[in-house]
């Protein structure tokens, strides 16, 4: 069984290799494809859009370029258009960037990440044909890896043109398009996982949860379900709030977990159907060293363990680090050969998505992290609006 495991995991190295060597090799083409077309939409656009042109002009170029160049593909007046929309949707943002350089800067410096920014036109003259040329009016600068929300032109020019359109027209938000070229740069998603990910709206379900799910779940189908399965809030109502604010940190957690145990049934009811407790304080023993998982599910939906850590304050990076060492002991001594890597929650009191989000996006186990809120804690218009349990049970 070891030795199984041992050659799948060189098999997923090397594939990860090929892929890695097959996208560097593509790259440089689809920069060159990219610069063209985005110059291209950029000299339709600026003529057809203010005048300069009549009613259809680009069906007449099209027709005329395959005259020109008999064989020719690519510039049919539907992908002409394309390249329009393309240099259209994308100039405000490489416009607005904070990273643009001056003409003079062309080429990348020392690192391979780069920064593209396009170089103002001068609105008082008419478009040239030498406005195609590209590098004059495209800027290469070196920046680090992006946050959330920005520009980073290494990932933008690794993807193709086709992967482009694709995101451009079913992502309609930055972020999600920024999402969208992030996990197809770095993940090697090809065309037909991409459109799986864009019908099943990968990034606003992710929303739900920060995670780090799309780095550490190679399988698209167990992605999808994991991102499902999970909330970024549960409402614990069964919790006294006012026991556990009078005690000390490490016994709140305890309290908690009682309170969860005590009512297993709704809690399950809470997280989901398809979960299944295996039980609390769960015991392992690794190099001699004891481990105690705070509440383990088994999720038949998932095929995967799903071990939860209870915190009852603001959430800290170091637990990450604990919860990710339960995860391998988890798969190295409990999780079954047939099972899916085990997944990990952390449930705290209070947390920064977008700290979160930063967190946890290097641990190679998948993880999440959610909040709770008890009966205490929800809005008073909420709480007038339900029944006393007392006065419920009496009906009853």
């Amino acid at each position: 069984m070891e030795l199984n495991r041992t050659y799948k995991e060189a098999v997923r190295n090397i594939k990860e290799a090929i892929l890695r060597s097959q996208y560097k090799a593509a790259s440089a083409v689809n920069k060159e494809q990219l610069s063209l077309y985005y110059g291209i939409g950029r000299y339709v656009s600026q003529n057809s859009r203010d005048g300069f042109w009549g009613t259809g002009a680009i069906e007449q170029i099209s027709t005329n370029l395959q005259k020109e160049l008999p064989g020719l593909r690519g510039f049919s007046v539907a992908n002409i258009k394309k390249m329009r929309y393309f240099y259209e949707e994308w100039q405000p943002v490489i416009n607005r960037s904070p990273l643009v350089s001056d003409l003079q800067q062309i080429r990348q410096s020392a690192t391979d990440e780069l920064q593209i920014a396009e170089n103002e036109v001068n609105t008082n003259r008419s478009p040239a044909v030498s406005d195609l040329n590209v590098n004059e009016n495209l800027l290469i600068v070196a920046i680090r890896q992006p946050f959330v929300g920005e520009f980073n032109s290494a990932e933008f020019l690794q993807l193709g043109f086709t992967h482009h359109m694709e995101i451009l027209s079913k992502a309609k938000t930055l972020n999600a398009r920024l999402f969208y070229i992030h996990e197809c740069a770095t993940r090697f998603w090809n065309k037909y996982t991409l459109m799986d990910y864009l019908r099943s709206d990968l990034y606003g379900k992710r929303g739900s949860m920060p995670n780090n799910f799309t780095q550490t779940i190679p399988n698209a189908k167990q992605l999808l379900k994991a991102v499902a399965s999970f909330k970024d809030e549960y409402f614990l109502d069964y919790i006294n709030i006012e026991q556990i604010d009078e005690a000390e940190e490490d016994l709140d957690e305890r309290m908690v977990e009682h309170a969860i145990v005590a009512n297993i049934k709704k809690f399950i009811l809470t997280v989901g159907n398809d979960f299944t407790f295996v039980g609390n304080q769960y015991r392992m023993e690794v190099a001699g060293e004891e481990l105690f998982i705070d509440l383990l599910f088994f999720n038949r939906e998932l095929n995967a363990l799903v071990a939860i850590e209870l915190k009852t304050g603001k959430f800290r990076a170091a637990y990450l680090g604990q919860l990710n060492l339960y995860l391998s002991a988890l798969d190295e001594h409990v999780r079954k050969p047939h099972e899916n890597p085990s997944i990990g929650i952390i449930l705290c009191k209070e947390m920064n998505h977008t700290f979160v989000e930063f967190a946890v996006r290097d641990y190679s186990k998948p993880m999440g992290v959610a909040t709770y809120r008890t009966s205490e804690e929800m809005p008073e218009k909420w709480r007038k609006s339900m029944p006393d349990i007392e006065e419920l049970k009496k009906l009853l």
